[in-house]
């Protein structure tokens, strides 16, 4: 039996006896800690950048090798808005509440903290499997996985462990990896958290890192009730350090940053482009009856190399990917309704090329973050203008540019108003291209 699994069963009979005196998270650095690292034959001077003027290097800041490591290996070398402002604070163990939208660079910003977190503070004493030193919580299944492939590209040098706990995968499976290594990183969805806090194999009373992600999404998904309760098996929020994100900030919002954060510093970052200027933006002109062929007839478009196609419900999606595959595309279905361990072939099937087509609703699609992806489909305009930007950020990055193409109809047209507002710019409607047509098709076919 594995060490961790020997002290699993020993935490079952006494466990509090034994987890050592708790630290201070305001009033001094005594602490637990996790791992420590696996000795590399890498060094800093290998992985040189000059200063420049207005901007933040990664080197600036103290952080581990095995670290700046796996920084290097990445490419990082400049810091964007939202790690320049908070790694000052964060490092220095401040909380801090960050408004920022998805892809500003803030999963990156709240990984190098708990990293140095917990390469800086070894562990003094035994520790029990099931005991997470920090916890990411995201509200999407999605988004989890992504937080967590994020996190094990940045730990390859550090022998830090990741773990993840999220519904619609096999609750064994994951109770028997809490089992097998001690869990430096928990990253997990509030229901599925709270299952294995229920069941005791997940203890958070010793955490020292809190990290609460898309806090506004969450609200909207009706999640904050389950966060208040993992909240509170946490130590006190003078007793440990969170990280809040946020895209917006309602009243509701700020109502969670003053029960949850501590003497917080605010950072926020307002995108220079709420649309970025990588993608070139289309409306479509059509009828509601009509939107199936169009649809069609842009995939089968020679520059369209790997799409996802957004609908706003469950039952539209699952219509749309079975339609797709009838006639004739390599399609992949992206959905509340779909189990997860399926979902996560399918994004893999979808990130090597497999599957060309994506068919998603915007709590799936909220996580994706694929490089390469050259056109975005908004089949039905979303009903909340800022989904109609995280949708179009799925495609123009790295570097690359892409397309996003929505329909109007007679059913949704209304819709575009409050995204021009959001965006500040006019969105012009046409006609789609006559070589898009059926007529047209059906001619080059004849």
């Amino acid at each position: 039996m594995s060490e961790a699994k020997q002290e699993n069963t020993a935490q079952n009979v006494d466990r509090k006896k034994t987890t050592g005196v708790r630290r201070n998270r305001r009033g001094g650095r005594g602490r637990r800690g996790g791992g420590g690292g696996r000795p590399t034959a890498w060094s800093l001077s290998q992985f040189h950048v000059e200063p420049e003027a207005g901007k933040i290097r990664f080197h600036d800041f103290d952080l581990p090798d095995e670290l700046m490591h796996s920084i290097a290996d990445q490419g990082f070398k400049f810091c964007s808005p939202i790690q320049a402002q908070s790694l000052p604070y964060t490092l220095r163990g401040n909380d801090v509440v960050g408004k920022a939208q998805t892809g500003t660079g803030k999963t990156a910003a709240f990984l190098v903290t708990i990293i140095y977190d917990l390469l800086k503070h070894p562990v003094d004493h035994k520790r029990y499997a099931g005991e997470a030193r920090a916890l990411i919580i995201a509200p999407t299944r999605e988004l989890v996985m992504q937080i967590a492939d994020d996190a094990r590209v940045l730990n390859k040098y550090t022998g830090l462990n990741v773990h993840t706990l999220v519904g619609g995968m096999d609750y064994d499976k994951q109770r028997r990896h809490l089992d097998e290594t001690l869990c430096d990183i928990l990253v997990a969805t509030p229901g599925r958290l709270i299952d294995f806090c229920g069941s005791k194999d997940v203890y958070l009373d010793q955490v020292e890192v809190l990290v609460i992600d898309e806090a506004d999404r969450m609200l909207d998904m009706g999640f904050i009730p389950q966060v208040r309760r993992i909240v509170r098996q946490t130590p006190r929020k003078d007793d440990r350090q969170t990280l809040f994100f946020s895209a917006t900030f309602t009243p509701e919002v700020l109502g969670l940053v003053d029960q949850w954060t501590h003497d917080a510093t605010v950072v926020e970052i307002e995108p220079e482009h709420v649309a970025t200027d990588s993608v070139t933006q289309k409306i479509y002109i059509t009828q509601t009856r009509r939107k199936r062929e169009l649809l069609v007839n842009i995939l089968r478009s020679e520059e369209v190399e790997s799409v996802i196609v957004f609908a706003n419900r469950r039952d539209q999606c699952r219509r749309l990917q079975e339609y797709l595959g009838k006639v004739g595309f390599s399609v992949g279905l992206l959905s509340g309704e779909v189990a997860q361990n399926k979902r996560v072939r399918t994004l893999d099937d979808f990130k090597s090329g497999k599957i060309k087509v994506l068919v998603a609703t915007d709590v799936a699609g909220r996580g994706i973050h694929i490089d390469g992806i050259s056109h975005v489909i908004n089949f039905t305009l979303p009903e909340e203008p800022e989904d109609y930007v995280h949708r179009i950020g799925r495609t123009g990055r790295a570097g690359k540019t892409g397309t996003s193409i929505s329909f109007a109809c007679e059913d949704d047209a209304f819709l575009l108003e409050p995204i021009e507002q959001l965006l500040g710019e006019k969105l012009v409607c046409e006609q789609p291209p006559v070589e898009l047509s059926s007529e047209h098709h059906e001619r080059e076919a004849g």
